[in-house]
């Protein structure tokens, strides 16, 4: 039961990150095309707080992944990841307002079933 936790943590964690760097990058607006100016650019967005937690945050989701290691095979862990892809999407319409399609929809529907398959064998 504890290896499940590791990777709800990896996932948690994952997700967090993804979406505080996508609502504070966003804030920021476009990266310049000046070369010097795209590395001051990219500097302050490293020292905005949220940024930094969502950096702090995918150390934090491979310390879990690192555990979950120690309970599981890679083949079998690893598509549970892809409930991350399925949560930012759920998170990403409501906070950001990203559009829901069709296409979108199919796809994460085959994801979970991806997982639904490769999740019934821990061999």
């Amino acid at each position: 039961m504890i290896g499940y936790i590791y990777i709800l943590g990896t996932i948690i964690f994952t997700v967090y990150g993804q979406l505080a760097m996508k609502w504070r990058v966003s804030s920021y607006g476009n990266m310049p095309d000046p070369f010097i100016e795209k590395i001051m650019f990219l500097v302050k967005l490293v020292f905005d707080p949220f940024i930094f937690s969502s950096l702090v945050s995918a150390f934090v989701a491979s310390l879990f992944w690192m555990a979950a290691m120690t309970k599981f095979n890679i083949s079998y862990a690893y598509p549970f990841m892809s409930f991350s892809y399925v949560l930012v999407f759920i998170f990403s319409a409501f906070l950001f307002k990203e559009p829901i399609t069709l296409y979108k929809i199919v796809g994460l529907l085959f994801v979970v079933v991806g997982i639904l398959i490769s999740s019934r064998s821990m061999s």
